[in-house]
């Protein structure tokens, strides 16, 4: 089977490469966080590294599609009654100049609340039907979703990570699934975050300690493994 040739170590670790152990995991592409008058831009990030990412991910989507693996899209965001917000997040989402945060409204609806503009997925990679959309309440995608059961019902073990933020969701997605046993991959070209020394700082720590939360390759590298896969290479 074939390896991404990844830092710090040939992905997966195991060689167990395929789709039926493999699963591509799309983080928050969401109007809010790659929209000019989204959530992202009233935190005071910024909207150019999440939108320069979405080629990269329509890429790595129409090869994972054609190959058929399993692909999986998250979404962050709350009950309109802000039922799933706590006091503190709620608070924290408006520790910013523009004094507006999480269930505020703004051009794109009611910011992070699902059923609005905002809290969609963009445009260009949209979900096709039978791609599971795990909505979510926090950064990790695994928190207080079927994610995991989802996962395991599969029998995927290995996750190609990529979307937004790298710091925020997309880590705390790899961290959590590294804790369950996940051999975890960031796709350092198609994930960004509000700034770009944020984006670098995350993609670093992920190959410490021999990859202590995984491994990191580019999109070009992981399209090749797929695609060799698909041929028996």
């Amino acid at each position: 089977m074939p390896t991404v040739p990844a830092k710090p170590y040939l992905w997966p670790q195991d060689g167990s490469f395929s789709r039926s152990s493999t699963a591509l995991v799309i983080i928050d592409m969401q109007n809010d966080f790659c929209h000019e008058q989204g959530y992202l831009v009233y935190q005071g990030g910024s909207v150019q590294h999440t939108r320069t990412v979405i080629p990269k991910i329509a890429q790595l989507l129409e090869v994972f599609r054609e190959r058929q693996f399993p692909i999986y899209h998250t979404r962050e965001g709350h009950r309109p009654d802000l039922s799933t917000l706590s006091s503190r997040e709620h608070f924290r989402s408006r520790n910013n100049s523009s004094g507006l945060g999480i269930g505020d409204q703004g051009p794109l609806g009611r910011m992070l609340v699902r059923g609005e503009h905002g809290h969609d997925i963009v445009d260009e990679l949209y979900p096709l039907e039978g791609e599971p959309v795990i909505d979510k309440p926090g950064r990790s995608a695994f928190a207080h979703t079927d994610l995991d059961l989802l996962l395991r019902i599969r029998g995927v073990r290995n996750l190609v990570i990529c979307g937004v933020t790298t710091d925020v969701c997309v880590h705390s997605t790899m961290r959590e699934a590294n804790d369950r046993g996940y051999d975890c991959l960031l796709v350092e070209d198609a994930s960004g975050a509000g700034t770009d020394g944020l984006h670098r700082a995350a993609v670093e720590m992920v190959q410490h300690e021999g990859g202590i939360f995984g491994a990191v390759a580019t999109t070009a590298d992981i399209m090749k493994a797929v695609k060799d896969s698909a041929n028996g290479g």
